[in-house]
């Protein structure tokens, strides 16, 4: 006699049809289309979970060098500057800083500034 374990089956359809809840027509209702439903659901779910770490990056980088452009220094200058002046401020907060609080900010690019200046090689960057 063929044992099917009908409840292990039932729960395993039971929890993919709850995981579809709110999905529409068939893809809510019927397990077939659920699964496949949720599971292109959670696929990119792993996938926008990564993608959305990159893409604030990109939206930090994007208000950073709006505000160092409006002081007349690159992002690219910026950052290099930073760096030389040994600041450890990620660009999360840069970002934040940079909208925020625009005196607090302005005393940064002072700082990225200098550290140019004091940079060996600064004068070959001029000319």
């Amino acid at each position: 006699m063929r044992v099917t374990n009908s409840p292990a089956s039932r729960k395993r359809r039971t929890r993919m049809i709850r995981a579809a809840k709110g999905f529409r027509l068939k893809r809510g209702k019927l397990y077939r289309y659920a699964s496949d439903a949720v599971d292109h659901g959670r696929q990119y779910a792993y996938r926008d979970r990564r993608r959305r770490k990159r893409e604030f990056r990109y939206l930090w980088q994007i208000r950073i060098n709006a505000a160092v452009r409006a002081a007349g220094l690159t992002y690219s200058r910026f950052m290099e500057g930073l760096k030389a002046a040994k600041c450890t401020l990620d660009r999360k907060v840069l970002a934040d800083i940079a909208a925020q609080d625009a005196a607090g900010f302005s005393q940064l690019i002072t700082v990225a500034k200098g550290a140019l200046q004091a940079k060996p090689g600064a004068a070959l960057a001029k000319a």
